[in-house]
Parts: structure tokens; sequence; C-alpha cells
């Protein structure tokens, strides 16, 4: 059975006894207790808490998930990966211990369904579930010696939870194995889990029985075809063994499961295809949260590449292998296809390009490590966080010289610096908060912002200080508090829109509303009571600023006409990135490999302010999800969307999924105008607009400085002002050109005095000096002068422009005898913040601090000495 048969017969199984399909939740949730979604059950965490109105009580689900925790293991063993699919069947409150462990048995021996022979599987439960035991034995059949009670660190979830904790929801485990007939490893392929308590406290009687039972089962999508198409590994299964050929051919290197680079290969195969996903879902590589995780599975994969002997990039090839391999379930993959090439490929050079420059530093590692044998994890550390030289190749390239790293200092350090941290300390994805308790009392917020600026509503929530309130007086509490309301005309920042400000009033009562944000279903009013005493179960008018609402309005519905024009422009590959809509402004983020052209820019500002003058109607619509794709309407990927969706269209030619507000015409925002084009990370650009009166100031600022400028040019057409600058420029050059020619005439006095006044090493004049009023020019010649006169060591410096101009110079003779121009300018420019180099007779730096001059001719002439002495 092939992997995409295997995932469809899951779900339609679950469907016929009752479940919901539900679509897989992103590869980023909104939930800080984790980077990335680890399992199924995550999506589902409101149901399994009893929170909020349950729409459905069963479900099934083949999510995405990323986990990183054993990814030393990854290309190793037979079944770890990093990105991978589970498939899973949920309930909440229906089916329990009897129903889980029946289905699970039908759909794995039933012959319509996987037909696997019954006698090749093990179960295993926990230790004192007699319940589930019985099942297995009574019920389905199994014989004593199939079924192993296990402790609750191998047949509990969370892991170690009677015991250990955390607190919250809990429940034993059956685990299902699979033995091959090939008498080789079994393999775990299913996990029941049954969650039937809440751990309070300390054992014993922590446990305490839910009043509804829920069950969260899962199965390896990957493993499970592994099986079926009775191969040992899941990197031999339909959709990763092409894909690890493919690594293969781009390595120019044949893969074969246990040839010499086969883990390397596999390695390379499974990091690509995670990078692969969660670029998609927008996760670029950076330097915090999933972006360092995407960054290291990359470089990981990068280095994996350089040790087998491709020193350029390449990884970014395997992206369409990806696409094609996960088009069935994914087809939206193939619309970023360009995009997440062209972020790979940004992250290949950059990393190579790192290990080049650290390439020094290592080798000046190895001569520290030749008498010990050993790399210290101090040098390890500094490679790995300084130079962007990660731990596996330092390890790698020590043990081709046959050393050794010091892996337990190194993590030491690394912890110590925040790096990387202690397991266990990650919040139970279970836990409740403030908010979970107005959700299982109330219910969500109910938006009314489509219709209307103005609204009444109930408080049913007060959170100061982290804490739920039942009141609050303007004289007792002055900090910043958040109103929960059951209904409301406020937008909650999202999709990139701000959220609403304005007032929530009553007789005596006035809370000023500064922001607006969104936890779920829950839209939360932050700002401060001036005036009365706020309590729960009051009813509050809610007003809207409707001027700043209109303004951001404006901006967002041009939000939609610039990207559909930055498309037209630079093509489909000009994925959106990010966007932030504000009052008359906005600012979008997308991929591109270089800067937009000035007539790029002028083609896409045309574009909008073209379809603004049609003025065409903005429509909104709630569809099916299916049916909004089907339209074309474009969606951010990474954005989790409910299954209706509001879809905005402009004209003919703009259709978007978005919750935001617009305008109800696209004449309404009056003008655009781009104020600037930037980057804003690797391969991503950003376009900044003004519209409305915002747009209009900004060009009245423009007129003004252009009169200001005619007037004190003394020019009377602002045509006539480029003529007047290229004047003054060519004066100003003539006059620095003749001030330049007497400095020169001077330098031959003063070259005199500083070979007199100069520092001798030996025969050899140690000369710093850092001259006044000087330009490049005059430094070279004082150089040319100092050296030729006398053997001489020679460090300029001078501030030109607030900047720090370096030089250092030194005789020929000196040359030969190791004394070298370009690593003395080097020294001296680290301490004004800056680098350079050279020939080793001649060699010029910049910098950035000037105050840090003196300290640089210091630390220049202390080289001199160094090396004359």
């Amino acid at each position: 059975m092939k992997t995409d048969e295997l995932r469809d017969a899951y779900l339609s199984f679950f469907e016929e006894k009752g479940c919901i399909r539900r679509p897989s939740d992103v590869l980023v949730p909104n939930d800080p207790t984790v980077l990335f979604t680890p399992a199924g059950m995550n999506q589902f965490k409101n149901e399994f808490l009893g929170i909020g109105k349950l729409e459905f009580t069963k479900a099934t689900t083949c999510q995405k998930c990323l986990r990183t925790g054993d990814i030393g293991n990854v290309g190793v063993t037979a079944y770890h990966h990093t990105f991978f699919e589970m498939l899973g069947n949920f309930s909440f409150g229906d089916y329990f211990k009897r129903e889980a462990i029946h289905w699970a048995w039908e759909f794995l021996t039933d012959k319509k369904w996987l037909g696997l022979d019954g006698d090749r599987l093990t179960v295993t439960v926990y230790l004192d579930d007699d319940e589930a035991f019985g099942i297995w034995e009574n019920e389905i059949g199994l014989p004593k010696n199939r079924i192993k009670r296990e402790d609750e660190y191998e047949n509990f979830w969370p892991a170690g939870a009677p015991t250990e904790g955390p607190d919250g929801v809990c429940g034993p485990c059956s685990e299902i194995y699979y033995h091959p007939p090939t008498g080789g490893k079994e393999v775990e392929i299913w996990n029941l889990v049954f969650t039937q308590f809440n751990r309070v406290g300390n054992p014993p009687d922590n446990l305490k029985p839910l009043p509804m039972k829920n069950i969260d089962t899962g199965m390896g999508l990957e493993r499970t075809a592994a099986v079926l198409q009775g191969v040992e590994s899941n990197f031999e299964i339909d959709t990763l063994k092409p894909l690890c050929e493919t690594v293969g051919d781009v390595l120019g290197v044949k893969y074969n499961f246990g040839g010499e680079h086969g883990r390397a290969m596999r390695r390379i195969a499974d990091h690509v295809r995670a990078v692969t996903m969660c670029v998609h879902e927008n996760v670029l590589p950076d330097n915090k949260e999933q972006g360092y995780v995407v960054r290291q599975l990359l470089r990981r994969a990068v280095l994996e590449s350089y040790l087998i002997g491709k020193q350029e990039p390449v990884l970014h090839q395997l992206v369409p292998k990806v696409v094609e391999l996960l088009g069935k379930p994914y087809p939206e993959l193939k619309e970023t296809v360009g995009s997440v090439q062209s972020a790979i490929q940004e992250e290949e050079n950059a990393f190579l390009d790192t290990i080049e420059r650290g390439l020094n530093r290592f080798e000046r590692c190895l001569d520290g490590a030749k008498s010990s044998g050993i790399i210290s994890g101090k040098d390890a550390f500094q490679l790995h966080t300084t130079d962007g030289f990660l731990y596996e190749l330092t390890d790698a390239l020590a043990a081709r010289h046959n050393l050794k790293v010091d892996r337990i200092g190194f993590d030491k350090l690394m912890e110590e610096h925040g790096i990387i941290s202690n397991a266990g300390k990650q919040k139970s994805v279970m836990a409740e908060g403030p908010l979970d308790a107005i959700r299982k009392t109330s219910g969500g917020t109910e938006f009314l912002g489509y219709e209307a600026t103005s609204a009444e509503g109930k408080v049913v929530g007060i959170i100061a200080e982290k804490q739920l309130v039942d009141e609050v007086t303007e004289v007792g509490h002055r900090d910043v508090i958040a109103v929960v309301m059951d209904r409301t005309p406020f937008y909650a920042e999202s999709g990139g829109q701000v959220g609403d400000i304005g007032s929530l009033t009553a007789d005596g009562i006035e809370f000023v509303v500064q922001d607006t944000q969104k936890d779920g279903d829950l839209w939360l009013h932050i700002g401060h009571l001036k005036q009365g005493k706020l309590e729960v179960g009051q009813t509050l008018t809610a007003e809207v600023d409707g001027e700043r609402r209109d303004a951001i309005r404006r901006a967002h519905s041009a939000t939609h006409l610039m990207h559909h024009a930055l498309r037209e422009t630079l093509g489909e590959n000009a994925t959106q990135r990010g966007s932030k809509v504000q009052q008359d402004e906005l600012r979008f983020d997308f991929a591109h490999k270089k800067p937009v052209s000035p007539e790029e820019l002028r083609r896409i500002e045309d574009m909008v302010n073209s379809h603004i003058a049609n003025g065409n109607d903005v429509a909104t619509d709630l569809m099916k999800i299916e049916d909004a794709r089907a339209k074309g309407a474009m969606a951010l990927f990474g954005e989790k969307y409910p299954d209706l969706v509001r879809v905005v269209s402009m004209g003919d030619y703009s259709i978007e999924l978005c919750g935001g507000t617009h305008l109800s015409n696209t004449g309404q925002v009056g003008v655009f105008k781009i104020i600037a084009e930037e980057p804003v990370a690797k391969g991503v650009r950003r376009l900044v607009a003004y519209t409305g009166e915002k747009a209009i100031e900004e060009s009245r600022k423009k007129e003004e400085l252009l009169r200001e400028l005619m007037l004190e040019l003394k020019v009377s057409a602002p045509e006539d002002l480029i003529r007047k600058v290229q004047s003054l420029q060519a004066e100003l050059k003539d006059t620095k050109k003749k001030l330049s020619d007497q400095m020169r005439q001077s330098v031959g006095d003063e070259v005199d005095t500083l070979l007199q006044n100069a520092e001798k090493v030996g025969d050899v004049a140690v000369i710093t000096f850092q001259p006044e009023n000087v330009d490049k020019d005059v430094l070279r010649d004082y150089a040319d002068r100092l050296r030729t006169k006398q053997k001489a060591a020679v460090l300029l410096a001078a501030e030109i422009d607030g900047k720090v101009a370096l030089l250092a110079a030194v005789s020929k003779d000196l040359v030969k005898q190791g004394v070298n121009a370009s690593d003395c300018v080097k020294a001296a420019a680290k301490l004004v913040k800056g680098g350079g180099g050279g020939r080793p007779d001649l060699a010029e730096a910049g910098g950035k601090d000037p105050s840090k001059i003196s300290e640089a001719l210091k630390a220049g002439a202390e080289f001199y000495r160094s090396k004359l002495g």
C-alpha cells in the first residue's frame, strides 16, 4: 500500500466510525507551550480541556508534525524524523477504551483495510490498567504473553506524570507493535492514549478521574507505510526513498542505504523536507525561536553535503522533489516552490561563506589541541557561536586530524549562555490559564466590527497583573488591565492589521482602550480605567475610534491592491512573507532576491492608483475554504483558517482570504504612495507605503522641502536644482583638490619631524600618527615618504566624514623579516569597530568609532614592537 493510500484509508475508516475529518493544523500553532506542532492532539486542546462549545465529539486527522528532540538519531535509526505525519483519532467525552482498542485492531487486521497478520502484533498497557488489559485479552483475544505491562515512564502520557507531573490532564497508554516476518526489530506503530485523569499535586491520590474521558491516538504514517511496504526503514518508503536518491543525484554520489554516505544523505533528505515545509509556511531561517530551528536544520544538511564534498549550494535543488512527493495531501506546496528554493539557497550561500571564514580559527584551534589531543569546549563554543561553525563540523574535521572535542564542556557553555535549555521546563500543553477559565464560563467573544463601530456588550472577565479579578476601581488600580467582553465592535490585532482603540463606557465609568488583542476566540480590550468602578457582569458601550479605523481600512484595502500589483510586476514567486497595516500606513514583506527597481516601483504604484481611480466595489463573502481556493483566493501560508473563510474581492483582479476590515469601494483609498523599498532578511524585501491623508501629508512635506532647497540654492524653478547642485559639487571637488595639494606641500616638513621623533626598535622607526583634515590620498603620501626615507613601520589614522580611515605601511626589507602591514591594520581596526586588509607592505582599513583612534594607534605600535622585538 502506497503512503498516500494509507493516509486516505485511515481517514476514511474513522469517518465511517462517525469521526469528523479535520484538516492538519499549521506547523507553528498559536500555542505558547510549543515551538512547532509536535502531535495531532495539539489542535484539540480546548476540546480536551472542555473549553467552549463542542462542535463535534470525535475527530480524525493527519497532522503535519515537527520534533527535534531526537535529531541526533535522524538517518541513524530506521524511524526517526524531524518532519513527519501523524495519523490520529480523537474522542472528547464520546467513545473510550473499548471502541479505541477494537477500532485500532479492526483497521490493522481487517483485509478491507490494512490486512496485517494479527499474530505479528503485540501490545503494551500501563502497569495497573486492568481495563485495557482485559479488553485486549478477553475481547480482542490476544494471549497474555503478547500483552506486556509497562511503568509510567513507558505507558503513561505525559511520561512519568503520576509521580513527576506536570499537573493537568493525563492518562495511561496502550501501544501496538508489529513484528516483521524477517525477524527484525519490532516497530511501534500506534499509541492509544486514554486521558481519564486530572493530576493535582503529589502522590498518592493525586490522579482525579475526569468527568469527561477522552481518547487521543497517534499512528506514525511513515512507520506504518514501512511495515505495509515490507521495508526496514521509513527512508525506504515510496515518499522518502526517491528523495534520498535525488540527494544522491545533486551530490553526484549514488544513494545506497548501507553505503558510506547513506546516513548523511538520509539526514539531508529529512532536514530539507522539514525546512521546505517550514519555509512554505513563512518560517524563515533566523536566530530566534522557530527560525533558529529552521536555520540549524538547514545548516546541518549543508554540513553533511560539505563533508561529502559539495562546497557549493545544491540543496535548494531538492525542493521540487519534496513538493512532488508531498503534492497529493498538500497541493498548496506547488505555489511557493520558487520562493522556498530562493530562501534555502540564500541560507546555503551564507553558511558556506561562514565555513570558509571559520576555517582560519579552526586551524588555530588545531594548533592548540595538538599537545592534548582535544579541542576544548571553549574553542568549540566560540567556533559555534561567534563563527557559526556548527559543533558537528568541528567534531567531523577534528576527527580527520585524530583529535576529539570536549562535548561536555561545549554543552555546559551552551547551557550557561541560554542557547540550549533544560528539557522539562516547558509548560504543559494542557495547562490552563485565566483566559481558559473565561472560555469555560462564557465562551468566545462575538465580533461585530464588520457592521458597526459602536455596540453594547457585557464584561465577562477582567485580568489585572495576570490574574482574574471580579472588579477594578480607578482609585485602587492604575496599571494596564485587560477587559474581555461577550461581544464587541473592536478589531483585535491579527492578519497584520493592528488592533482598534477607543473607549468602554457606562454611567460614571470610562475605560480607555489603548489596544485590542486576541487570544483564540477571546478579544482583550487593553488599557486604563479612567473613571469609576469596573465589575464583571456590567453592560458597557464599546466605541471604536472611527477616524482611525477608517484610516486603517484605507491602508488594508490598499495592501490587497499592492499585493496584486506586486505579483503582476515581479511574478508569482513574490509571495507574501508578512505585513503590518496601521493608520494610513502599510508595510508588506515578500520573497524577492534583489531590490525592486525604480521602474518596477513606479509600475506598482501606477497600477494601484489606477485601481483606486476605477472605484471598484469591495465585496466580502463567507464560503467554505475549498470553494475559496477553487475561486482563486490567495491565502497566507502558515495561517490557520476556519472551515468558513472570509473572501475579500476587489473588482475581478484581487481575491484574498482576509479577516480584516475593509472599504466598500477602492476609490475610498484616495491616494497611494510608496515611500520605501528595503531588505529585511536574505531573500525578503519590504515595501512601505502611505494612503489617504498620510500620503497627502507626505507629498506636502516633500513640496515644502523642495521650496526650501530652491530658496537656499537661489534657483527659481525645480528643474534648475540639479544643475545648481552639479555646479556646487564641481566647485567643492576643485576646492578639495587645491586643499589636498597644499597639504602635500606641507607633508615633506612633517615627515622629517616624524622621523626625528620616532620610536626606534633596532634600526627601524616605528611611527603612529593622526594628521588633521586630510583625505586618503594624503595618508598614502605620508606613508610612501616615511618608508622610503628610512626603514620604517607606519600606522596612520584619520577621521574622514565621521568615520575612521587607517593605513599601515612597512619598508620592503621588513616584509622579508615577517612584519606584515595587513596584520597590523586588522589588529588596529578591531578597536574602531571596523576591518580591512591589503598587501604585506601596504594595507588599509575602515572603522565606525573615531573616539578609539588613539587606542587603535597604540595597538598598531604594540603589534610592530612584538614583530620587531
